[in-house]
């Protein structure tokens, strides 16, 4: 693990992995690496972390190994969520002698070799270690004053269709990756880099193995249409639950064990090693979120939801919904104003959907509410049906995104940290399957009104 003495160096990136502002040290080491202001941040491991607290709305640390010069870096990297974008805080900055690779006399015979345009090799540090002679035939790259240099050197990264740069992932894995794309600098040439890792006489990861095939403009398009018409295969009947049964247990011993490391139980420990916990937890609840989502999922999109008519209270749900998400709004100082305690609303609906349905209306209005701001949870009824008004005091929604919010993994602002973008589209569907709807009135900077109805029942 990297040491944290040694000077801070603190930069942000934005939600798509721009550099925004950096503090010198750090803005040299990715000027070196081949990056700048205003572009992806270039230092692979410390862009990786970035990339992964965003993704999931979470503080992380974690020691990073940077490659600068001739020799490695040792950095202990903090990444927290932060307007948008990513904070990032860089200590240590222990110098250490870069690995060399060895003679490989199977290096020739690669599967890459048979394939690929321009071959490559790296280090762990993602440092080039080989680079195929061919590569000088594009005007302005010298293969021989790329060896020792970043990887960002020969290629500036893109991102994907999804945001990712999926190198990223596969250094966090030290997995085999394909469909990274990249600009080969200095020559307005495009390519698709696929490589996969290597390891060293110890089996400790050093590096990858690589290729770099020439792109063309519409392949990204013309792959996701041939994806497109593949026919969907649907789940097994009942996948979704049996997936949430198998993880839920394991999944819930990690998170409460990692909460007694954070909150040192069991007595003191490093403040890194608490903090390391404690993103653990926050991951662990961030993954059973969504594996939930994937559950409701699969039951919301079955041609008849099976939901009960129970004769329900919707005041006195709303209440309980409010109760339950009282903790989490505490945290940004956010007040929940739920119906009086003598309101009472008489409908017919399915009790436990209903409470999800309430609970992921109030969650997100917490959310997505200002510190400190009110999230006013109302009663109405009129025409045969009585409704749960649900106001927040965001940033609002433009009308032509109205219906969009209530699509399959819709993400109005992938900056913002969420969930999977599926808990509208579950609950309206819940809602019509209950007799009743779910609908928004909201414009930008006045925050929305969620209105969720059921049939009366008097």
């Amino acid at each position: 693990m990297a040491d944290e003495a040694g000077p801070l160096a603190v930069a942000r990136v934005d939600a798509a992995g721009r550099l925004i502002d950096a503090e010198p040290l750090l803005k040299a080491l990715n000027s070196r690496a081949g990056g700048r202001i205003g572009a992806p941040l270039a230092v692979p491991g410390i862009a990786e972390l970035a990339s992964l607290s965003h993704r999931l709305g979470i503080r992380i640390a974690r020691g990073v190994v940077a490659a600068d010069g001739e020799e490695d870096l040792d950095l202990w990297v903090r990444a927290g969520p932060d307007r948008g974008g990513v904070r990032l805080e860089v200590s240590g900055w222990r110098h250490r002698s870069a690995w060399r690779p060895t003679h490989d006399p199977d290096r020739e015979s690669d599967f890459l070799r048979t394939h690929g345009e321009l071959l490559w090799e790296t280090d762990a540090s993602l440092r080039l270690t080989f680079v195929s002679p061919d590569v000088g035939s594009y005007e302005g790259v010298d293969p021989r004053a790329l060896l020792g240099q970043p990887l960002t050197r020969l290629f500036a990264l893109a991102q994907d269709t999804d945001g990712q740069l999926p190198i990223l992932s596969a250094v966090s894995a030290r997995a085999r990756f394909d469909g990274q794309l990249a600009e080969l600098r200095g020559t307005a040439q495009w390519v698709r880099l696929e490589a996969r890792p290597r390891s060293d006489a110890e089996g400790r990861f050093a590096g990858f193995v690589g290729a770099a095939h020439a792109h063309d403009g519409g392949a990204l398009a013309t792959r996701a249409a041939a994806t497109a018409a593949l026919p969907q295969v649907p789940y097994p009947p009942g996948f979704g639950r049996r997936l949430e049964r198998a993880l839920r247990a394991p999944l819930a011993r990690i998170i409460a064990a990692a909460e007694a490391i954070d909150k040192q139980d069991s007595g003191p420990i490093r403040e890194d090693y608490a903090g390391y916990a404690g993103d653990i937890a926050d991951a662990g609840r961030h993954l059973l979120a969504m594996i939930e989502d994937l559950a409701d999922l699969q039951v919301a999109e079955e041609a008849a939801v099976a939901t009960t008519a129970d004769a329900i209270d919707l005041a006195a749900l709303a209440r309980r919904a409010a109760a339950l998400l009282t903790v989490r709004a505490s945290q940004t100082g956010v007040t929940i104003d739920a119906p009086a305690a003598e309101a009472v609303l008489r409908v017919t609906g399915d009790f436990r959907r209903t409470l999800q349905v309430l609970v992921n209306l109030i969650g997100n209005a917490v959310r997505y509410s200002p510190s400190y701001g009110v999230v006013r949870v109302a009663l109405a009824r009129e025409g045969g049906v009585g409704c749960v008004i649900v106001a927040d005091q965001g940033k609002g929604i433009a009308p032509a995104d109205h219906e969009k919010i209530f699509e399959k993994f819709a993400r109005l602002d992938p900056a913002e940290p969420g969930g999977s973008g599926l808990g509208l589209y579950i609950a309206r569907r819940l809602a019509r399957a209950m007799g009743g709807d779910l609908a928004v009135e909201s414009t930008p900077q006045h925050g929305a009104r969620f209105l969720f109805s059921l049939p009366l029942r008097e």
